[in-house]
């Protein structure tokens, strides 16, 4: 049975709020670590002495015996046309696509390379396809290996320019987009390029008001742990990088996942794991708590609490203690992570003690551990006034989650986004709302059964997807189930950060005139990717090989359309926070086409073409006198507009004068919020403060996420109150009544 995926983005989605601006935005464009060293697994045998060097570390680097392998592996694969949607031949054609989506995975913005490497790096070019071929993936390392020399004398110099002084009275500025940029020439051109990014990471420390002693300290300590974490890097790191980027050239969304990778993704999926229930992040030399699940065995111990710091951790009674200060995040939580009902200990410097403070050693029995925050919740807002109130339901889903195993096995528990969305909906009826807001937003995908299945809460029966797959050939996934789980007023509300799974959803409850869809034009990813493991194909002994997700097929509307680089256009559009050639499938260069079907057999419920002006003519006035709506367009604007320039100002004063306008609106936000009785804590907006996310007091950014998580955001009133309207008008008239709704008998809205 093969196990189908509208496999959810794993992209980061820019986002606006209140106070936020581009020089924040630009503080991590020095740091190139972060996608390729997220889920990277920990060091394997090496088969050669190769060895980069960087500052006084080594740092040995060679394919192993099984890599060469998995890439005969994900060759095979990915050139039959059973099993991948569109293959292509690996030729010399195919390797000029993996070099270059190679570089780009290793230096998208062009600040390690120069040309000269390029030029060094030319004979590769058409000989990555025999490197895989015959098993000889030795170029990959190399490559690799300049890399991480180059990444050691950026540092170096970085370090460098913090001992000068800068001049903030010229009018000069950072290009900070350099996606389209040329390399540069030589290394004293990447140092023109760094003077400038050093300089802009001084001035928005100094505009938020840091002293040059201690802007040296953080600025030094930031870039020499940029270092420290490229020495942390592995042989698999690169497997899977240069693995991915073969998988990419053939589509955006086929890609290769190591062991770790592969495990990290399942747990995602089926939203538990056997551990302690806490979410680690690396700050300095630390792994740090930054939340504890609730109900967990963390959380039940009473001993662990948010930015206490590991520093080391032992297994059962008495099993060594290994100091894990210095260490990979992700081999941290390695040693976290366990079989239940085991026992770890954990040596823990408490988050108010000093570094010098006393250690508490504590002991936890590792339990499954469901990861709540990413599971179906809801809420209920109060719209309108009067006779026109209305209690609207509002359930937030962050992904398309399943615990495909346990389904695979029968188990009457599996986890299951379906399953939690209509005991949310028993719930929402029993608290006697008039309405449900299905809020999507930034839904990446997930499973392709729980998107159909989802749908079938909402429709009595009926085709929900066409799948088209490498054949030609089309089926059809119906809603097989009689009744639905809700049949009165419906709005599903998306962005550009909706995909796949959720565009299914959103395109078919459109299609059938189930519900509204509000907010912004989806993603616009119409595929379907199937994982395969790897370690299936040769039967190992113990897991070496990973997973390869691949594209196997593509969906298209019951309507005969796609959502493949159109995405799903709202009937009720908010103003666009990323524009489509920025974000979204479109950017891809070799993202499949737009196609048509044959539309299925179905049958609509309900025609909105008749209410949509009277909706938009009531939201438009009604958001010129919402505060926070109008607050978030302006934002959403502001932002466009910055990015749109591609480069900021150096200059001391040009930077101030905005710093003092931005900060005066800040403030003026929040009087006017507390003067509307607002909880300012939930929505309250930040000044720049010039540092990174590992930089802050992970407690009070904890305190933060988790306050913004309750507020309900000025979008989701909006959408809310859009659905009351929609209830207003269809009960006001029955002329627009009998226009917009079917007979009785076919339920829908029939609240």
């Amino acid at each position: 049975m093969r196990q189908l995926l509208i496999v959810p983005l794993l992209l980061v989605l820019p986002f606006v709020l209140p106070g936020c601006n581009l020089q924040q935005q630009a503080s991590s464009k020095l740091d190139p670590l972060t996608a390729i060293a997220s889920n990277a697994p920990a060091a394997a045998p090496m088969s050669s002495d190769t060895v980069a060097r960087s500052g006084n570390s080594r740092i040995m680097l060679a394919p192993t015996l099984e890599e060469a392998h998995a890439a005969q592996l994900v060759y095979g694969l990915l050139s039959d046309s059973h099993f991948h949607y569109r293959p292509l031949p690996l030729n010399d054609a195919m390797s000029e696509q993996i070099f270059k989506r190679y570089l780009d995975a290793l230096d998208a913005d062009k600040l390690f390379f120069t040309q000269a490497d390029l030029d060094r790096f030319a004979p590769y070019r058409t000989r990555l396809d025999d490197a895989i071929k015959g098993e000889h993936l030795q170029p990959a390392y190399d490559i690799f290996s300049v890399y991480l020399k180059r990444i050691g004398e950026r540092v170096t110099y970085a370090r460098s320019l913090l001992k000068q002084d800068f001049d903030f009275d010229k009018h000069d500025a950072y290009a900070w987009d350099r996606k389209d940029a040329n390399w540069a020439a030589d290394s004293a051109a990447l140092d023109e390029l760094w003077h400038e990014s050093v300089k802009n990471d001084v001035l928005r420390l100094k505009l938020a008001g840091k002293t040059m002693p201690e802007i040296r300290k953080t600025l030094d300590k930031r870039y020499s742990e940029l270092d420290q974490r490229a020495h942390e890097l592995s042989g698999e790191d690169v497997f899977q990088t240069f693995m991915g980027a073969y998988a990419n050239s053939l589509d955006p969304h086929t890609d290769y996942f190591t062991p770790r990778a592969a495990e990290n993704f399942n747990v995602a999926m089926k939203l538990s794991l056997e551990g302690i229930g806490a979410v680690l992040q690396k700050q300095d030399d630390y792994v740090v708590v930054r939340s504890i699940v609730p109900g967990g065995p963390a959380d039940l111990s009473g001993k662990v609490k948010v930015g206490d710091r590991i520093a080391a951790v032992g297994q059962g009674d008495s099993g060594q203690m290994d100091d894990v200060v210095g260490r990979r995040i992700d081999n941290v939580v390695d040693k976290i992570r366990g079989k239940r009902d085991t026992k770890v200990r954990l040596d823990i410097l408490p988050a108010d003690a000093g570094v010098d403070g006393k250690h508490v050693l504590v002991t936890i029995v590792r339990q499954r551990v469901k990861l709540e925050e990413q599971a179906a919740k809801d809420r209920v807002i109060e719209v309108g006034e009067g006779e026109h109130k209305h209690r609207i339901g509002v359930i937030e889903l962050p992904t398309f989650y399943e615990d495909f195993d346990a389904r695979r096995k029968n188990d009457p528990n599996f986890v299951s986004a379906t399953r939690d969305v209509a005991r949310l909906l028993r719930d929402l009826k029993a608290k006697k709302v008039d309405g449900v807001v299905m809020d999507l937003r930034d839904n990446g995908g997930g499973s392709l059964t729980e998107a159909v299945e989802l749908t079938g809460l909402f429709i009595d029966h009926g085709p929900v997807v066409q799948v088209r797959n490498a054949d030609g050939s089309v089926d059809e996934n119906n809603d097989e189930d009689a009744g639905v789980a809700w049949n009165g007023p419906l709005a599903v509300m998306v962005n550009r950060g909706s995909a796949s799974a959720t565009e299914i959803f959103a395109a078919a409850i459109q299609d059938y005139g189930r519900g509204l869809i509000i907010g912004e034009q989806t993603f616009g990813k119409g595929t379907v990717q199937n994982l395969i493991d790897l370690d299936r194909v040769p039967h190992p002994e113990t897991e070496h090989y990973g997973q390869l997700k691949l594209t196997v097929a593509e969906f298209f509307r019951v309507n005969g359309g796609s959502t493949q680089h159109k995405g799903v256009l709202p009937d009720i559009a908010f103003p666009t926070s990323i524009d489509s050639t920025e974000y979204g499938e479109s950017t891809y260069d070799n993202a499949l086409p737009y196609t048509m079907i044959k539309a299925a057999d179905f049958h609509p419920l309900s025609r909105f073409s008749a209410l949509l002006p009277l909706l938009k003519l009531r939201h438009d006035a009604r958001v010129k006198s919402d505060r926070e709506f109008t607050w978030w367009s302006e934002d959403v604007a502001q932002f466009r507009a910055e990015r749109a320039k591609k480069s900021i100002s150096l200059n001391l004063a040009e930077r101030t004068a905005e710093r003092d306008k931005q900060e005066a609106q800040r403030k003026q936000r929040d009087v006017e919020r507390k003067a509307a009785g607002l909880d300012v804590s939930a929505v309250e907006s930040r000044a720049d403060d010039g540092l990174q996310a590992n930089e802050r007091n992970v407690a009070e950014e904890a305190r933060r996420e988790k306050a913004a998580k309750n507020e309900i955001s000025p979008l989701q009133r909006e959408a809310t109150a859009i659905l009351g309207d929609a209830i207003d008008l269809l009960s006001g008239s029955t002329e627009l009544s009998a226009q917009v709704l079917p007979p009785r008998a076919h339920g829908a809205w029939a609240n």
